[in-house]
């Protein structure tokens, strides 16, 4: 054993006491605006459908009708694989678990809709429509077969609709308080936001209903569309959309990209109208960067190209689509939307592939940081709590199973929980 140093200082512990009391505003600032993720599932796409078209058996129709696609245009492993270009080793795991998925789970999230889909209806009707979404998604949840998350899309909180829209939310979620309280994965969406003080109003909307209902202040949560170019940049030159994360005083739940209103916004032709767009990398660059920390997630938009039709031009958009799916998912946007039944073969296979092939290497790399053994990559916290961010993801959606990601990692899904925990105290996570 060496010599012992002699360790020296030179501060007065009042020095390193007054910086702190300095920084305790900012401290606090920090652990408000930047708390982390929430560290709850975040399915991996959206489904709307118009509030008219909503029935009890949508949820089970959209598998069944996906589930025909694949028998009639890619029967088997091999014909799947060969459309999308899978490798042979993932071919099977993928096509057989894309199968389970539609059969047992075809939807992760469903929102029924009141904007665009549903468009300009006489009130009563919108009226009648909204109270049969509150029963038939309080039935859902009460039998067992209702999605992991479901709600609306009111009209936006614009002059033109704001009434009908607020009157639409009330209806609906008056309708859940009366069928047994609010689900566990109630999700709302407010469309068309184009002022912070638009999100500010819909506070306090939320507010006065769980006001009056005497729920827990912030019961409510909701989504944010970007669908204006005013959302991320405003008239100052500042980011709109970091500012109505604040406005929404932790309400924020998620940042949707609506691929069709914003591009057009932006006159881009309906013929290059995608989420590939430059435009639109533009856009969800800016959501992301803005959305980093704070606890709100980022979702990408959809695809208007529709897979029915001949075989072949079912395979091109099913290329489409896994192109697309796979080209946001290595840009972290984890979560999409899907306009189609056709489009669940695809969304899936592409998030299944996506995580299966870098299984492996991410269980390794965990491991050999859980238990500080060397390797060819030298990660830090923050890497592990994105290789385990990343496990568990996959585990949410099915694409792997605890069994095969503990025997890799000899971790179990709490270990992998505590690596990816949202930060306390810190930037990044600390290793457990």
């Amino acid at each position: 054993m060496g010599q012992q140093e002699k360790v020296a200082t030179s501060l007065a512990g009042a020095v390193s006491e007054e910086i702190s009391a300095s920084l305790a505003p900012v401290d606090a600032e920090l652990e408000r605006r930047y708390p982390g993720d929430p560290g709850t599932r975040q399915p991996v796409h959206t489904v709307y459908v118009p509030g008219d078209a909503f029935a009890a058996g949508t949820l089970r129709s959209w598998g069944d009708q996906a589930l025909a696609l694949l028998d009639e245009h890619a029967p088997d492993a091999a014909s799947f694989a060969a459309v999308l270009g899978l490798s042979d080793e993932l071919a099977e795991p993928v096509h057989s678990r894309v199968r389970a998925k539609l059969e047992r789970e075809p939807v992760e999230d469903l929102r029924v809709d009141f904007e665009d889909g549903y468009g300009p209806r006489p009130d009563a009707e919108e009226d009648e429509t909204a109270a049969r979404a509150a029963r038939l998604i309080a039935e859902a949840y009460a039998n067992g077969t209702a999605a992991p998350y479901m709600g609306i899309r009111m009209k936006c909180m614009e002059a033109a609709v704001r009434d009908r829209g607020i009157r639409t939310l009330d209806v609906f979620l008056t309708g859940l308080m009366e069928a047994g309280g609010l689900p566990e994965g109630l999700v709302l969406t407010l469309p068309k936001v184009t002022y912070p003080e638009q999100v500010g109003a819909f506070v306090r909307l939320l507010e006065a209903f769980e006001k009056a209902h005497g729920l827990d202040a912030g019961r409510l949560g909701f989504e944010i569309q970007i669908e204006t170019s005013q959302a991320i940049l405003a008239a100052d030159g500042t980011a709109t959309v970091a500012r109505m994360i604040q406005a929404a005083e932790g309400r924020a739940t998620g940042l949707h990209y609506g691929t069709f209103d914003y591009s057009a916004c932006l006159g881009v032709s309906a013929a290059h109208q995608a989420g590939d767009h430059p435009a639109a990398d533009h856009a969800k660059a800016v959501m992301q960067v803005a959305a980093a920390g704070t606890g709100v997630r980022v979702s990408d938009g959809s695809t208007n190209v529709l897979p029915v039709g001949p075989t072949a031009k079912v395979h091109d958009a099913w290329r489409l689509h896994y192109g697309l799916t796979r080209r946001a998912l290595a840009r972290a946007y984890y979560q999409g939307w899907d306009m189609h039944p056709g489009h669940l073969p695809t969304r899936y296979a592409a998030v299944f592939a996506f995580y299966r092939e870098g299984f492996e290497q991410a269980a390794a790399r965990l491991a050999r940081y859980a238990n500080r053994a060397g390797g060819d990559v030298m990660d830090e916290p923050a890497t592990a709590k994105a290789l385990s961010g990343y496990l568990l993801r996959g585990l949410d959606c099915g694409a792997l199973d605890l069994a095969e990601v503990a025997g890799l990692t000899g971790l179990t899904r709490t270990d992998l929980e505590g690596f990816a925990s949202p930060r306390r105290g810190g930037l990044t996570a600390s290793a457990q």
